[in-house]
């Protein structure tokens, strides 16, 4: 009898959170568009390219707002040539260098613009290169930024858009192409040009995504809206079950924790299909991050599908003394009303996410399709799905060509291999295969199946203590019933956003000092807004840093701590 294929799914997340300064907009830090022209572009990009292609591309619904909100302001801008429109201090430096008059200002945003990858951005563009030279020897010595004219600014921001830009636009945009062979001495139309470019590539994300949506090409799926971690909000000691002699917070319970869980989901659905169109089916839990009771509540909000790390699996099937080295690729589920479960692939989704960056496309591409064959070999069963789901942003930049020859040839070769099919959650779930069931579910997440990476050690736990505190005043400041329905959706927004995940994943001395700074302070300044729409005192600790983090030589992780690995 022939064997049918194997179903492969790869599932790309794209996720960034709130960097809006909560009183006045500013953008605090420039990931959200940066990752944008660089990486959601250039993947909608392949899968257009390969009509045979399937993903699901999995996006954070506070991601989408800022996106929105970043295509609004070039479009004012263009209109007004205000640049009071442009609320990105770098982007500012990109259309207007002239508007940055503050000295400390000019410096700060001249060492922003050194923030690339060496290797695979800066070193790659010897104009580039140079003008970053030229930086750094000047920031060494001063900190003063009358020293840098409006002409050197203006070209350092030209080039470090240019070397962001995503290599499909790279390599078909003729405005790039023509900014790249000029090189220097760039004048206000040729910024302009760039800037313009730049707010088309950030508008045009939603059509052409939900286009192959529509096609069937592509499946989208989202995240709850801010990013939380449900087991967490739902259980406050929820990492005790695979941490169990970790530290906790002083607070034992999140108040309300179902109740902001469900915010999350029917709040993030809301947004998600103003941009979309589209309801979605699956769920990628905020760091795949699941337990019994959140799987429960995505149950609960009508999700069909859900996915979380290899090692979940393999720790509830433990606990329950069941060990089983055969095949673990299957559908999953927790109840007679669970939604179906898949478990990633950690050993192959973080061989795209890490190794295969320092390896010729062909040979990595050739090593990813050996493993998935000798699983088709291993799981002989109809009911075998393989799970591929990491990061769909930060790998690339640690790649040739922001990834390009390793996607093109990855999609290339699975639209057309005779035994693997690439496919989609919602299409696995959709032929009814027979699933597994799990009597017991070990709280935990895609890193290292646990909950450790933001719960369970001092700064952590000091920083959910101060979130706590402040859930605890926001309800009684509700209680008082002062607040419109327009007051109120304000306040749960910002609430929303100080419940998000990437505070916590920060805090630690394993990370970079430079951003475990940026990431405290925007904390640390969200939650003081917090208080402030509440009409109460921000407390006195909420002016001191929470973690100082280790300096960049010392950091103990992978691609500066902005992935991790699954096991």
């Amino acid at each position: 009898m022939k064997r049918k294929k194997l179903p492969v799914v790869l599932c790309w997340h794209m996720h960034q959170p709130e960097y809006r300064d909560p009183r006045d907009k500013v953008y605090q830090q420039p990931w959200t568009y940066l990752h944008a022209i660089k990486d959601y572009v250039d993947m909608v990009a392949h899968l257009e390219r390969y009509p045979d292609a399937r993903a699901v591309v999995n996006f954070v619904p506070i991601l989408l707002e800022q996106l929105d909100d970043y295509a609004k302001q070039v479009d004012a801008y263009a209109v007004s040539q205000k640049i009071e429109q442009v609320r990105d201090p770098l982007l500012q430096s990109l259309v207007q260098p002239s508007a940055l008059t503050d000295p400390a200002s000019r410096m700060h945003v001249v060492r922003a613009l050194m923030r690339a990858n060496e290797s695979r951005l800066i070193r790659r563009f010897e104009p580039f290169n140079d003008l970053i030279d030229l930086a750094r020897s000047i920031s060494a010595t001063t900190t003063d930024g009358r020293y840098l004219s409006d002409a050197f600014i203006g070209d350092l921001s030209v080039w470090y858009h240019l070397a962001w830009m995503g290599e499909t636009v790279r390599q078909n945009n003729p405005l790039v192409q023509q900014l790249m062979i000029k090189a220097t001495n760039f004048d206000d139309q040729d910024r302009l040009q760039l800037f313009l470019l730049i707010g088309s590539l950030i508008s045009g994300i939603f059509p052409r995504y939900r286009a192959l949506a529509e096609q069937g090409r592509v499946e989208l799926s989202m995240t709850p809206y801010a990013h939380p971690i449900m087991p967490l909000l739902l259980d406050m000691e929820a990492g005790k079950q695979a941490c169990p002699h970790d530290p906790q917070p002083q607070h034992v319970s999140y108040p309300d924790g179902p109740e902001r869980v469900q915010w999350h989901l029917s709040h993030g659905l809301d947004v998600f299909q103003r941009y979309f169109g589209i309801r979605p089916s699956g769920c990628w839990p905020s760091e795949g991050a699941i337990s019994e009771p959140t799987v429960q509540a995505l149950a609960h909000a009508g999700f069909s599908w859900l996915a979380s790390g290899d090692q979940v699996l393999a720790n509830s099937r433990a606990r329950i003394g069941h060990v089983d080295n055969t095949c673990r690729h299957h559908v999953w589920q927790f109840d007679h009303l669970s939604p179906a479960i898949f478990f990633r692939d950690d050993g192959l989704s973080d061989l795209i996410g890490f190794d295969y960056q320092n390896w010729h496309a062909d040979d990595a591409v050739t090593n990813f399709i050996s493993h998935l064959e000798s699983i088709h070999t291993t799981c002989d069963s109809e009911d075998a799905v393989v799970s591929i789901i990491l990061d769909g942003e930060n790998a690339w930049e640690f790649y040739p060509d922001n990834g390009f020859w390793f996607l093109d040839t990855l999609y290339k070769r699975l639209s057309n291999h005779p035994t693997l099919e690439l496919t989609t959650f919602s299409k696995v779930v959709e032929q009814s295969l027979k699933r597994r069931s799990l009597k017991h579910l070990v709280a935990g997440s895609w890193v290292h199946g646990n909950l450790a990476t933001w719960v369970g050690s001092p700064a952590k736990n000091r920083a959910w203590d101060m979130l706590i505190d402040a859930r605890i005043a926001f309800k009684k400041a509700c209680e008082a019933g002062r607040w419109d329905s327009e007051t109120l959706a304000a306040n749960l927004q910002q609430l929303a956003i100080c419940e998000g995940s990437d505070w916590f994943w920060w805090f630690g001395d394993y990370n970079p000092g430079d951003a475990v700074r940026d990431f405290d302070q925007l904390y640390r300044l969200q939650l003081s807004r917090l208080y402030e729409l509440i009409g109460q005192s921000a407390p006195h600790n909420l002016s001191e840093p929470l973690c100082i983090g280790a300096h960049e030589s010392d950091a103990t992780v992978e691609a500066g701590g902005v992935m991790r690995r699954g096991q």
